[in-house]
C-alpha cells in the first residue's frame, strides 16, 4: 500500500510539475515570437551563430531560473545537437529555440521545448508553437495532450496510404549518415504516400502523436531533437524505435517513431 501512495504522490506532483513546466515554455516562446518577423540576414558562419546564440539567450534567460526554481537539483542540457546517455539523477533537456534558423528566416516552423529526464527516462515534457499558440504535454503515463485535448497516433495500416517525414542530418553530419539518409527517402518515396522533408524533427513528432502524419524517422539524432517527441507518440499510443526496429535510447543511431500499423513495415523500408 505505502509503495502504490508513494507512486500516485510522484505522480501528483510531476502533473504540477508539468504544467509550471508549461508555463516557464509559454513565456519563452512570447518572447522569442517578439523577435520573429524579419528575415536575419547573415553572410559568414560567425553571423549566423551569433544570430542563433542571441534566440537561444532570449529564451534561456527565462527558461533556466524557471525551471531550476522547479527542480533545483536537476542537472541542465541545452546543446541542442548533444547525444548519447545522461549521468544518474533528474535533468532538464532544453531546446530554447528548436527550428532556430526557421525563426531567422521567418519561416514559421519552429518551438520551445522543453523535458525533465529522470534515470535516463523521458518523465514530462512541453513543446509549444508560440506562432499558433499550441502547447504539446506528455507525462509518463497519463499520456499526451494538446491544450488539454487527448492526442492519439493514426489508424493507418498501410504504408501505402501514409504521410511519412523526416529530419535532415545534422550540420557537417559524417558523409556515411547523410547517404544513408538520402537512400532512406528514396525507399520512402517508392512505398509510402507522401514523404516530408524538413527541421525541426519535433514538429514533425507533434505530428505523429496527434495523427496527422503516420511516422517520422532520423539518423543520428540529438537528445533534444528527439526526446520529446519520443514521448509524445509514447503516450499517444505510437511505436518507437530506432530504424531496425530494436528498443531506441539516446545512444542509439537511428530513431523511428510511428504508428502501431506502419511501424513494421516502415521497419523494412528503412532495413533495405
Amino acid at each position: 500500500m505505502s509503495e502504490k501512495l508513494h507512486t500516485a504522490d510522484v505522480a501528483a506532483l510531476d502533473a504540477d510539475l508539468l504544467d509550471q513546466t508549461s508555463i516557464a515554455v509559454r513565456a519563452a516562446g512570447s518572447a522569442l515570437r517578439e523577435r520573429f518577423g524579419e528575415v536575419v540576414r547573415y553572410q559568414s558562419r560567425e553571423e549566423l551563430m551569433r544570430a542563433l546564440a542571441v534566440n537561444d539567450d532570449t529564451a534561456l534567460d527565462i527558461l533556466r531560473p524557471r525551471l531550476t526554481r522547479l527542480r533545483p537539483d536537476a542537472g541542465w542540457v541545452e546543446d541542442e545537437l548533444d547525444g548519447g546517455a545522461l549521468p544518474p539523477g533528474e535533468w532538464w533537456v532544453v531546446d530554447p529555440a528548436e527550428g532556430n534558423v526557421n525563426h531567422l528566416h521567418a519561416l514559421p516552423e519552429w518551438a520551445v521545448t522543453a523535458t525533465l529526464v529522470r534515470e535516463n527516462q523521458p518523465v514530462l515534457t512541453t513543446v509549444h508553437l508560440p506562432l499558433t499558440g499550441e502547447t504539446y504535454t506528455a507525462l509518463a503515463g497519463a499520456g499526451a495532450h494538446l491544450d488539454g485535448r487527448p492526442l492519439h497516433v493514426s489508424r493507418t495500416a498501410d504504408l501505402g496510404l501514409s504521410i511519412v517525414a523526416t529530419s535532415q542530418a545534422r550540420p557537417e553530419e559524417d558523409e556515411e549518415v547523410v547517404r544513408r539518409v538520402g537512400s532512406s527517402i528514396t525507399a520512402m518515396l517508392f512505398d509510402a504516400l507522401v514523404v516530408r522533408t524538413a527541421v525541426p524533427a519535433t514538429l514533425h513528432l507533434t505530428n505523429v502523436a496527434a495523427g496527422r502524419i503516420d511516422a517520422f524517422w532520423q539518423f543520428a539524432g540529438a537528445r533534444a531533437d528527439l526526446l520529446p517527441g519520443a514521448l509524445l507518440v509514447t503516450e499517444a499510443g505510437g511505436q518507437v524505435s530506432d530504424a531496425q526496429g530494436r528498443p531506441w535510447t539516446p545512444q542509439s543511431e537511428s530513431f523511428l517513431a510511428a504508428a502501431p500499423g506502419v511501424h513494421t513495415p516502415a521497419v523494412a523500408t528503412l532495413s533495405r
